[in-house]
């Protein structure tokens, strides 16, 4: 099975090719992966797909499903991301596995029972996930932006997972147990979204939403009348 996989959350991107064994939930190899600039990815993520496909010596109707970053993130980033897989989606009638960056980030750690992941948020915030894992069962519990001492405050009684050393290291200042993550890959993205896959946790392109947590300016601007 050969997979797109994109991720648009960040300041930087990313798209990668990956290939997965239909019959293996661990069986997947990614391709290549090729990097988007900031501040360009409606520019660059199209045009990359397809010199992607080409250079491999593929058509966009060789891929057999989407797995795509739904969230946290830049608003902008997010929406360019979605709306071309989308697009894509909608074309060659395939699946869509939307990843979370938080939820991935959870059943990365490897841990059990309430698990909370967090990310820089920016502005002081943090992006926020408490789950409840037990096994390879994960109930999202919730997936919201907080301040730095709400973080701190709802951790509790929880092992706090995150690959962002500033955020580790205040967990532990604060008496929390810490697992620190190596910065997410592609490779994680993709294996994550083809276990999603797997299971047929998929949406339609329909059903493909970002999960911004943060307004965009925008929204902010018009609600504080400036």
């Amino acid at each position: 099975m050969l997979l797109l996989v994109t991720d648009t959350s960040g300041k930087n991107g990313t798209v990668a090719l990956a290939r997965a064994r239909e019959r293996d939930r661990e069986e997947i190899g990614v391709l290549e992966v090729v990097g988007l600039a900031g501040g360009m990815f409606s520019a660059q993520l199209v045009p990359q797909i397809a010199a992607l496909l080409q250079k491999h010596g593929l058509l966009k109707t060789d891929l057999d499903a989407f797995v795509v970053v739904s969230g946290p993130g830049s608003f902008t980033g997010l929406r360019v991301g979605l709306a071309a897989i989308k697009a894509l989606a909608e074309i060659l009638k395939r699946p869509i596995a939307p990843v979370s960056l938080l939820e991935l980030i959870a059943v990365a750690s490897g841990s059990q029972g309430r698990v909370v992941a967090v990310l820089d948020g920016g502005r002081g915030d943090v992006f926020f996930g408490a789950y409840e894992i037990a096994g390879d069962s994960v109930q999202v519990l919730r997936e919201e932006l907080l301040s730095m001492s709400e973080f701190l405050s709802e951790a509790r009684d929880s092992v706090v997972a995150t690959p962002e050393a500033a955020l580790a290291a205040a967990a532990r200042d604060a008496g929390l147990p810490v697992f620190a993550l190596e910065p997410l890959s592609a490779e994680m993205i993709a294996r994550f979204g083809w276990k999603k896959l797997q299971t047929g946790a998929t949406v339609s392109p329909e059903q493909l939403e970002a999960n911004y947590m943060r307004r965009s300016d925008a929204e902010i601007f018009v609600k504080s009348g400036t």
